[in-house]
């Protein structure tokens, strides 16, 4: 098995166990969490009206469905390799014929060619093994013309709602080792340089970068309770934190709630500021 194919079969057992299976239990959480972001990529994508419209890594359907009523009555396919995720996606979907569902690699699945005018993702493109294969494979399935727009992370320092948790937790625990500047990871995409010569090497025009800064509010609006809950389910600090016993576990989440209370506010949130990319594209 090649390396590439090797990230691509991790990243399937991932999200179809425990991995998935945490992000269906916090995905009400996440959706609040990142509404800004999806809202802002969604307007910059401009869907329209009766455009055919693919949403790469939909996870639980929440941008599929703000998709749908945005180009209503034209179709909205999400794509995710997320059993459980998608699961949760046609539950909330229910009724709504302009809606599909595929559970598939989008590196790999073999799309109908010149389908769709949009190709959108929010955070579910960073992922990919060999990125410029997946990034082809998923130009043969865009008609002419059609836009790719997507959001990634900027780097670990611009995100304050990640880097915190974790430098927290890592008064206890001894930091992971650096991922390397080809490895795929929430952070892949931070560099323009890197993101322009997988585009281009994939057949897309030279794409345009655009900075969204958010506050992202890390408690779903629970408090911070809530917000250290969350930081060590998903995200930077879970991972460091789990294959630690339980007594390094609760001693660290002590330590992430004591640096996440100071921003917390009397309504229940938890804000912390965000660095994304908006990355667009077209086929040609």
């Amino acid at each position: 098995m090649t390396d590439a194919a090797q990230v691509n079969a991790d990243q399937l057992a991932y999200w179809n166990g425990a991995g998935g299976e945490r992000w269906v239990v916090e995905h009400t959480h996440t959706d609040v969490m990142l509404a800004p972001v999806a809202e802002a990529a969604i307007a910059h994508a401009a869907p329209r009206p009766g455009e055919n419209v693919l949403d790469i890594g939909c996870g639980c359907g929440w941008t599929t469905l703000a998709l749908a009523e945005a180009v209503s009555p034209g179709r909205v396919t999400g794509l995710d390799i997320s059993g459980p995720m998608l699961a949760v996606a046609e539950q909330r979907a229910a009724g709504r014929g302009a809606v599909g569902w595929v559970q598939a690699d989008a590196a790999a699945h073999d799309f109908a060619e010149d389908s769709f005018d949009l190709l959108f993702s929010r955070f579910g493109v960073m992922f990919f093994g060999d990125p410029v294969a997946a990034f082809a494979n998923l130009r043969r399935a865009a008609r002419p013309g059609a836009r790719l727009v997507f959001a990634c992370w900027r780097g670990l320092n611009e995100n304050p709602w990640m880097l915190l948790p974790l430098q927290a937790a890592q008064t206890l625990v001894p930091p992971l080792p650096r991922p390397g500047p080809e490895d795929p990871g929430p952070f892949a995409f931070a560099d323009t340089d890197r993101v322009t010569r997988i585009l281009t090497g994939a057949g897309w025009t030279p794409p345009r970068f655009t900075k969204l800064d958010v506050t992202l509010d890390i408690a779903g609006g629970g408090g911070v309770d809530a917000a250290m809950d969350h930081a060590t389910r998903i995200g930077a600090a879970a991972r460091l934190l789990a294959d630690q016993d339980e007594a390094i576990r609760q001693a660290a989440k002590q330590a992430i709630r004591a640096a996440l209370a100071p921003h917390a506010t009397p309504d229940g949130r938890v804000g912390l500021g965000g660095g994304v990319w908006l990355v667009d594209a077209r086929n040609g």
